[in-house]
């Protein structure tokens, strides 16, 4: 391990050398902690270590250190990037440092020294201080210690004991060693992982920031890119999908490296994501349309997994203006995909492992090659919708709705069409209805012994519906209902046992009547 002087890193900083990547937060810091991280080093407490990426390839986007504009590095020196410690570089050069300018930042505040203060181990005899809350009597600015015309006039106004006091404070900080850990590597895939890992218990890993800084140029800013998909995709309700960097970032990986891992992420080429960046935008915009046409889904939260997005993008993924066509078989293998990935809950464990081979064989459908698309292990039972509870959060209750969706269901009163993109982009729980009602079933004793929850009693129903038939018994709420029930059954997928107010005959029935369809949609026997 390595170590430096504060002298040193004023002087690496000063040269260039020594700087902040554009993936690290900004300094965040406030003017009393510096104070604190002062008394620290004075008084030789523990303060950290700091951690240095070392590497000749200079970051073309890099942030300025707290609020000071950071000089260029000279040519042919290896730049030092922080991964750790930004917060304490920072604090430590903005408080000695007199060679750069800083910015306006009403945030930041000089430190003084209180010769005035006691010393006692708990409390800090350091100070942050606005111009006018300094007493010059007692209060020395530490931005002299390394200065040493500034030094000599700042002592002036002092008696021989003051300036041997204020002489041991600078000593302290001219003695100072912190040791620096530095990864020599030029593999930004280790750098990301590195710099993951030491943030795990702080701020956790930009990978947005932190790609964009490899693929920056003058007209291409990866995250003003993903503003502009967030705004293109608003209008039809997954805007969310712009918004949500991790998702887009899969996306483009998978898109241009067929590998959705961080690995891959971290490997790519700056200019191929540059040039090939309408590839990936084409893939959403395209795997998104058809989503919303294919399964009703109209918002990035129905979806069973976020992830789907991911492999159906390499489908769509075309260059420039092009838009891509599809036929009847591969929409139906990739309708198999859907459905079998959602009911076996695919991208519930070993994602990236499942991700990278639906993305290779989602390539080989789009290039009309024999694909393996959706030929996985799934098994729906009747069990699925009896044990599973309803809840719009979670993966199970995402796949009936769609499911359900699929089927064009009809309101209980009028036998008109659910208004289903409403429905599905309200993602309300009112939206839903309980075919037995819960007070039923609760006031007639057959609950808790059968879930009222199950999804096999959930079905679509609009909210001034669900008032109507209110909490009574189907036998009861059928007066409600049109004289001929079978069009309105049938899209519900639903049993006339219904009527009958038996809820352990009709949970049986209809869970049958769900797995059909299920394994209909699966293609299983």
């Amino acid at each position: 391990m390595e170590s430096l002087s504060v002298r040193e890193i004023l002087d690496l900083v000063g040269r260039g050398q020594l700087r902040i990547p554009a993936f690290q937060r900004g300094f965040v810091w406030e003017p009393e902690r510096v104070a604190y991280l002062m008394d620290s080093i004075y008084k030789r407490y523990p303060f950290g270590s700091l951690m240095f990426w070392r590497t000749k390839e200079t970051l073309k986007c890099d942030r300025d250190l707290g609020p000071f504009k950071l000089p260029e590095p000279k040519e042919d020196y290896p730049v030092d990037y922080v991964l750790d410690g930004q917060q304490r570089v920072t604090s430590i050069f903005g408080v000695f440092q007199t060679a750069i300018e800083r910015t306006k930042d009403v945030n930041w505040l000089d430190i003084f020294f209180d010769l005035s203060a006691e010393p006692t181990a708990q409390d800090s005899q350091f100070l942050a201080l606005k111009p006018e809350e300094v007493d010059q009597d007692k209060h020395f600015p530490l931005s002299t210690l390394f200065n040493t015309t500034a030094y000599r006039k700042a002592c002036e106004r002092y008696n021989e004991a003051m300036v041997e006091r204020i002489d041991e404070v600078q000593s302290v900080f001219k003695e100072t060693k912190i040791p620096v850990q530095v990864s020599k590597t030029d593999d930004k895939a280790t750098v990301a992982i590195i710099f993951e890992r030491v943030n795990r218990q702080g701020v956790e890993l930009d990978t947005l920031q932190l790609l964009s800084a490899w693929t920056w140029s003058e007209d291409f800013q990866l995250q003003d890119q993903f503003a502009e998909l967030a705004a293109e995709l608003s209008p039809f309700g997954f805007a969310d999908v712009g918004a949500d960097p991790n998702l887009l970032l899969r996306c483009c990986s998978g898109v241009l490296s067929h590998d959705a891992s961080p690995n891959a992420l971290m490997s790519l080429n700056g200019g191929v994501v540059r040039e090939r960046f309408d590839e990936v935008m084409n893939g959403v915009k395209g795997a998104v349309d058809y989503l919303r046409a294919q399964f009703k889904a109209e918002t990035l939260s129905n979806l069973p997994f976020t992830t789907m997005i991911v492999p159906l993008a390499n489908f769509f993924a075309l260059p420039g203006t092009k838009e891509k066509s599809f036929t009847a078989a591969q929409s139906e293998k990739i309708n198999l995909w859907f459905w079998r990935a959602a009911f076996s809950r695919r991208y519930s464990s070993a994602v990236l492992r499942n991700l990278k081979t639906d993305i290779e064989q989602m390539v080989l459908l789009s290039q009309g090659k024999e694909s393996g698309l959706g030929d996985f292990a799934v098994n729906v039972t009747p069990e699925f919708f009896l044990d599973n509870s309803f809840g719009l959060g979670n993966v199970n209750t995402k796949t009936f709705i769609l499911m359900l969706a699929s089927k064009n269901p009809q309101s209980f009163i009028s036998g008109h069409p659910v208004a289903l993109a409403e429905t599905l982009r309200a993602a309300n729980r009112t939206e839903y209805h309980h075919l037995l009602p819960r007070e039923f079933l609760r006031k007639s004793g057959q609950s808790p012994v059968l879930n009222e929850n199950s999804l096999a009693n959930i079905c679509f129903l609009s909210r001034a519906d669900n008032r109507k038939l209110g909490g009574d018994k189907p036998s009861v709420y059928r007066a409600h209902m049109p004289k001929d029930v079978d069009a309105i059954l049938g899209a519900a997928v639903c049993p006339a046992s219904l009527f009958e107010d038996d809820y352990a005959k009709f949970l049986g029935e209809r869970a049958e009547m769900l797995s059909s369809v299920a394994r209909y949609l699966c293609q299983l026997p």
